[in-house]
């Protein structure tokens, strides 16, 4: 109808390895379950009017294979019938046949008739002998099977069986009841197709189709009359009947021979009835079970034609004339979901099943039925009597303490990003969500508090303003109890700019500091990746919280043998005579990098000056400039000499000259060069002071030393 589908219920001891849908009249269904210790038997359970809860109605009902190897359930529902079912239970490894007129609430055996076709009478005496029927339906559909009733002919049941201890296979009859099974009496002896005429006012019977006939009969009560169809015995496959109100007319198929063509026979039975049927013709025929006049809570009158009128019922003919509801009693309810029968007939809870699981999944402040172990048996019409006291009652749901408190966020994420917002979704399984306190923490030193749960339908929005790892946690509480949840959740911050910190010249086998820095510098979980050179090693270091995304930043030094740092001093009557006075240190850094300049273009040539004559510079001394001392520092890193075919190149690496060169914090831009150049004759010099090299390139032959400097 359009609705949600819904998980069905069936007894926690029910272990099921199959399942076969039998039947979902009136919205009740009847499911054939087969256990995990069956092979070839199956348990019947019957649903609720939902079709949801599930219990037992009965055990061990047989199966057989049919043709096309299908698994077919020994279960028949009769036509025109409410609540009858017919089936073959195996028991102590013999088959016999139930029948039940309540649904599957009560099943009796079938009792065997009192003579034989003959008129000779049958002793068999219930529960040791009695009546057993195949039903087994026919694949094709145009021949009976072993069982077959019509709607249009309420009451009557035609089956192939036998009369003993037990379903068997040989000495079988045709068997009919006229009474809904109260009462069988055998009509043949040998198995016959059966098909319903004239609204069931008259029947048709046609030999298995295993043996050829000429004959059909026709019955018209307890009369069977014999007609040839045919000069030539025909091998029945199939009846056909004609579609049409006023119709009269079957048609027979089939062949003479397993060698011969397709025969067609059409007959029209009209001119075998003399008559319509009168007022007259008709009798009243109430259902009963075994003279219990109320079936399924009602008591139902048919209408019937009198054995022996030969007349035709026609198109106006309708069978029901009434059903009066009758007063409830305990056959009209069978036990509800979670209960079974105790021997003096009374519904007890299963060892399995707990009733207060109905009231823990209700909402409190609602009302909800607590089943008092019985349920009326659907499409049961009874009124009155014990319904009130089989009936399940309203309750008012109760209250509890909280329990199942989920805490998520809105995306299923455990990571955010910082400054953006977070959305926290609280659920909670059972307690009253109205009368439940909520407290959240968010786990950086906030918290909020709610009193109705259902304030936070929309979830709960937070920003984190610092990077980190954060417990959130969440408290639900009542006056019954409380619960509570948590999660971690990781708020990362990107790194948007990085710098590296090292010596330009270093000594072998000696350790050096080397230092990065990274902006924003929120407490995060950083991965330092570091490659030193052409060495493959790569280290890793830590930091102690988050990263969002990486940035590359990288610089050149040089490693030699040899490092010397020496310091310079001016002359200290510089401070005492100028006090306060700071433009001296632009003038005495331009002469002085101009005099090392000078210096270094003459070190290429025989005859360089000594360090201390490159110290002693006399424009400084000379000079009275009011200023306090400062520090240069010349680092003079091992001579050497790289040769080449009239090349030879130095490398210069100085330090950061505040006044000549500017750092780049991430892109590798070019600092100021300052380049001296030469007439074409002479030796071509040029010195370029950056922040990775200064280089002199000679083009005459011979040995030189470098000298790398560092300035402050």
């Amino acid at each position: 109808m359009r609705e949600p589908f819904v998980r069905i219920k069936i007894p926690k001891y029910s272990l099921p390895k199959d399942m076969h849908i039998i039947s979902t009249d009136e919205g009740q269904v009847f499911a054939a379950v087969q256990e995990w210790n069956q092979n070839d038997t199956y348990n019947v359970y019957i649903s609720d009017p939902h079709g949801v809860y599930f219990t037992l109605a009965l055990e061990n009902v047989r199966t057989s294979r049919g043709v096309g190897g299908n698994s077919m359930i020994d279960l028949y529902e009769v036509a025109g019938i409410k609540g009858m079912l017919i089936a073959n239970r195996k028991l102590e490894n013999q088959v016999k046949t139930y029948i039940t007129y309540n649904k599957g609430r009560d099943w009796r055996l079938l009792q065997a008739p009192s003579t034989d076709l003959a008129g000779n009478d049958i002793h068999c005496i219930l529960p040791f002998c009695s009546l057993h029927l195949q039903l087994q339906m026919s694949e094709n559909p145009y021949l009976s099977g072993s069982i077959t009733s019509k709607s249009s002919a309420p009451g009557i049941i035609v089956a192939t069986g036998n009369i003993g201890s037990e379903l068997s296979y040989s000495n079988v009859g045709v068997f009919i009841s006229s009474d809904a099974g109260n009462n069988f009496r055998q009509i043949f002896e040998e198995e016959h197709n059966i098909w319903f005429l004239d609204k069931g006012g008259a029947l048709l019977a046609v030999k298995q189709p295993s043996v050829p006939t000429r004959n059909l009969c026709f019955d018209e009560g307890r009369q069977w009359s014999r007609h040839s169809f045919s000069t030539t015995p025909l091998f029945v496959d199939g009846v056909l009947v004609e579609p049409g109100i006023d119709s009269q007319i079957m048609t027979f198929f089939g062949h003479f021979s397993h060698r011969s063509e397709w025969q067609l026979i059409k007959i029209d039975y009209k001119s075998l009835f003399t008559r319509a049927c009168a007022e007259g013709d008709y009798q009243s025929w109430h259902l009963h079970n075994q003279g219990e006049p109320c079936v399924m809570g009602q008591k139902q009158i048919y209408t019937k034609r009198r054995p022996g009128s030969h007349c035709m019922l026609g198109k106006n003919f309708t069978s029901p004339v009434s059903a009066d509801p009758c007063i409830c009693r305990a056959h009209d309810f069978e036990c509800d979901y979670g209960h079974e029968r105790q021997g003096d007939g009374t519904c007890m809870p299963s060892f399995w099943y707990n009733p207060a699981i109905v009231s823990q999944s209700c909402t409190p402040g609602q009302i909800y039925l607590n089943s008092t172990g019985y349920r009326r048996v659907a499409a049961n019409n009874c009124t009155r009597g014990v319904k009130e006291v089989y009936a399940a009652r309203k309750q008012q749901c109760p209250n509890r303490a909280p329990r199942g408190l989920q805490l998520t966020t809105q995306e299923g994420k455990l990571t955010a990003v910082l400054g953006t917002n977070v959305t926290f979704l609280v659920q909670l399984e059972e307690g009253d969500s109205i009368k439940t306190n909520i407290q959240l923490d968010f786990g950086d030193g906030t918290a909020v508090s709610y009193s109705n749960l259902s304030w936070t339908e929309d979830g709960i929005k937070h920003v984190y303003r610092t990077a980190g790892i954060f417990r959130v946690t969440v408290l639900a509480e009542n006056e019954l109890g409380s619960d509570s949840s948590s999660l971690h959740i990781h708020v990362t911050c990107p790194v948007e700019h990085v710098q590296l910190l090292a010596p330009f010249v270093v000594i072998k086998n000696k350790e050096i500091n080397l230092t990065a820095v990274v902006w924003p510098s929120h407490s995060r979980t950083i991965t330092y990746f570091w490659w030193l050179g052409n060495s493959s090693e790569v280290h890793r270091s830590y930091g102690r919280k988050g990263i969002k995304r990486s940035l590359f930043f990288s610089m050149f030094f040089s490693i030699t043998d040899f490092f010397k740092s020496l310091l310079l001093s001016f002359s200290p009557n510089l401070d005492e005579t100028n006090p306060d006075i700071p433009e001296w240190r632009h003038d005495v850094g331009r002469v002085i990098k101009k005099a090392l300049l000078q210096k270094l273009l003459v070190a290429v040539f025989p005859g360089i000056p000594t360090a201390a004559e490159l110290f002693l510079l006399p424009n400084l001394n000379n000079h009275n400039w009011p200023c306090p001392s400062f520090f240069l520092t010349l680092m003079v890193l091992c001579f050497f000499a790289v040769k080449g075919p009239g090349n030879i190149r130095y490398f210069l690496f100085p330090r950061k000259i505040p006044w000549i060169n500017i750092y780049a914090e991430v892109n590798h831009e070019k600092e100021q060069e300052m380049t001296g150049t030469v007439g074409p004759n002479d030796s071509i010099i040029s010195v370029i002071l950056s922040l990775t090299q200064v280089s002199v390139e000679d083009h005459k032959a011979g040995d030189h030393s470098l000298m790398l400097i560092e300035l402050e």
